[in-house]
């Protein structure tokens, strides 16, 4: 009888706990899920802050390369257009361009202006993203800068920076990014890939700096009465080949950054990256050896740009083997890009910046098209893929391209664009900032 007892009891006992334990079970498994995505979303925040630092690394790469590829007369206001142009992006981004490109009403009519407007302000989230967005809009704002190097005046140069990071890269970002946030855009509706920004970033630029250079007209001395260019050689290929490295190794925070998410995937981009670019150096000095009889060095690190610019939009899609297709063509493409620009249109671009970001971009972004693995014309993809990219390359030239024209036109109507031809062939260092780069070494003084 004692043991009936005693087993009633144990059967009661087990009718009691087991219903605590079954609540207990898919509690703890919540837990568990719980912490692992929140360690998940910590590892997204570090890595995409890392990956912003390095664009903004940058920043310091595009002034080396523009302060070398020019005049030593001209080193100190190449810097200071760097220096400015982040500044003064940043604080546009912020105010208007970031609610333009990615608020609840971005867009061409759009109202989210202000700041985070738009978006939820409190979510760690979103100010990550911010600081990512800032460097990636300051990056399309300094590649205007060395196609316009050595003639431009600093406070023209002020204005545009400001308009370009204000309104004209934040609405073209919103057709093909704005999705990335509480946005959405045309193009992105229509399917078009840009993964980090071949053309949002590189062409956007590239394309205000060739309405830049045309409306400035060339330097003194570049083109003689024959109209046949003359070579303006830069005065440190050291300090522009220090610039070149400092982007290659930027562009590892461009394009695996452009994930935003701490995964597997961040090697795999790395790798297509790194291949694009060094097919792309390699080519270069090929061609340029070839066209000019000596592995020209100013070209080899054109070239290597030239890679990364072309890789940046498909480099999450395509095999390695494709990376290296892309940068093969991106090095060759540059040169001959170079060549017909000083040569047949007869734009003075001090640093190739139209070649290399304008023209590499538009590959860029038409190789994604043709070497996507899952939509690609070489995949079995068809010509979809390829129509929505060359059309979204196409809405790119037409928008910064024609802006530009009309920016470029304003400021030169009102506050100047151009200084004077007594301060270019002085040095904007001294016309422009009262100071040298090198003191001592110039022929020119402050007094």
């Amino acid at each position: 009888m004692r043991k009936i007892r005693l087993y009633i009891v144990f059967l009661v006992l087990i009718a009691l706990l087991t219903p605590v334990a079954v609540i207990a079970a898919p509690a703890e498994s919540s837990s568990v899920e719980s912490i692992k995505e929140e360690l998940q979303t910590n590892i997204n925040i570090v890595w995409t802050c890392i990956a912003a630092f390095l664009v903004f690394f940058m920043q310091a790469g595009f002034a080396m390369v523009e302060a070398g590829f020019t005049r030593a007369k001209n080193a100190v206001n190449i810097l200071m257009k760097n220096l400015m142009d982040f500044s003064v992006g940043t604080i546009a981004f912020f105010l208007i361009g970031f609610g333009l490109m990615f608020g609840k009403t971005n867009g061409l009519f759009g109202t989210t202006l202000f700041g985070l407007s738009g978006v939820e302000p409190g979510a760690d989230w979103n100010w990550t993203f911010l600081i990512f967005q800032t460097v990636f809009a300051a990056t399309a704002a300094t590649i205007v800068s060395g196609a316009m190097a050595e003639r431009t005046k600093f406070a023209g140069y002020l204005v545009y920076s400001f308009f370009i990071t204000l309104f004209i890269y934040p609405i073209f970002g919103s057709w093909a990014w704005g999705g990335l946030l509480d946005g959405g855009g045309w193009l992105e509706k229509l399917g078009f890939l840009d993964f980090a920004g071949s053309t949002v970033v590189h062409s956007i630029g590239g394309w205000l700096a060739l309405a830049g250079a045309i409306v400035l007209g060339p330097r003194i001395g570049k083109y003689g009465p024959d109209r046949k260019p003359k070579a303006i050689l830069g005065h440190n290929i050291p300090l522009a080949a220090l610039g070149v490295f400092i982007l290659w190794f930027g562009w590892f925070g461009f394009n695996p950054g452009s994930t935003t998410v701490g995964d597997g995937s961040i090697g795999y981009i790395a790798v297509t990256t790194n291949l694009s670019a060094a097919a792309g150096a390699i080519v270069a000095m090929c061609v340029s050896w070839v066209i000019m009889k000596k592995p020209d060095a100013s070209m080899a690190l054109n070239g290597a740009l030239a890679g990364l610019v072309s890789i940046t939009a498909p480099c999450d899609g395509v095999t390695p083997v494709g990376a290296i297709l892309i940068g093969i063509v991106g090095g060759a493409l540059v040169v001959f890009a170079v060549l017909f620009i000083d040569h047949v249109l007869k734009v003075d671009d001090p640093v190739g910046a139209v070649s290399v970001h304008g023209v590499c971009g538009v590959w860029g972004t038409l190789a994604t098209g043709l070497f996507n693995m899952e939509s690609g014309l070489f995949y079995g993809g068809g010509l979809k893929q390829l129509g929505v990219q060359a059309l979204g390359a196409g809405a790119a030239f037409v928008w910064a391209f024609g802006l530009g024209l009309i920016l470029f036109y304003a400021i030169s109507k009102t506050i100047g664009l151009r200084v004077t031809p007594e301060e270019e062939i002085k040095g904007l260092d001294i016309g422009e900032h009262g100071m040298e780069a090198y003191s001592g070494f110039q022929i020119f003084t402050t007094t």
